[in-house]
């Protein structure tokens, strides 16, 4: 059975509602999680790149960047409308019927549109706010040289406002199991 997606928001018809976690969960995965995936399009073909990025929080938006040329500043400047996809994957999960295999995952998705920062001041803010999440015990001009004019001309700052937001989490210690087959011998689940 086909649901019309038409018209509705992209988090709507959750197919495991009790997977679902709210904001401050969503949040404190994209605060740690280390890579994301960044979904764009171009003349209805769609893209995927993984990326380093940085959840601003106080602006509520997503901080990544790119090359100053190539296919995700085309794509962005032809259609804003991304979306963010990060996760963390646990242990497989065997099953004895197999619709219920499954694995541990904790994910979310942020869904938005994508501006190109052209203010220098505000690049440079953002960059060092990106390089502190996965540094944070560095300084610019301390540790490594605070970034120059020529730096900031060849790569390309984004921030994506965040219009909305799911997140999912499965961490169960197994998948389901069926009474209707014999039960997996424990080796399975080591």
């Amino acid at each position: 059975m086909t649901r019309n997606y038409l018209g509705q928001p992209p988090t709507a018809f959750q197919r495991r509602p009790h997977l679902t976690r709210d904001d401050e969960w969503i949040g404190a995965l994209l605060k740690v999680a280390q890579v994301g995936h960044i979904a764009s399009s171009y003349d209805n073909q769609p893209f995927i790149n993984p990326t380093t990025f940085w959840f601003d929080e106080e602006n509520h938006q997503i901080v990544f960047h790119s090359n100053i040329a190539g296919r995700v500043r085309s794509n962005i400047e032809a259609n804003p409308k991304v979306c963010l996809e990060v996760s963390e994957l646990g242990k497989l999960l065997p099953s004895n019927v197999a619709l219920e295999f499954s694995l541990q995952y904790r994910s979310a998705v942020v869904f938005g549109e994508a501006r190109l920062i052209s203010d220098p001041s505000e690049a440079k803010q953002l960059l060092y706010g990106l390089i502190s999440k996965y540094f944070p015990k560095m300084t610019a001009g301390k540790e490594y040289r605070e970034i120059t004019d020529k730096e900031l001309r060849a790569t390309s700052i984004y921030a994506i406002e965040i219009r909305s937001w799911s997140g999912k989490e499965n961490w169960e210690a197994r998948a389901d199991q069926s009474d209707e087959w014999p039960a997996l011998d424990e080796k399975w689940f080591e």
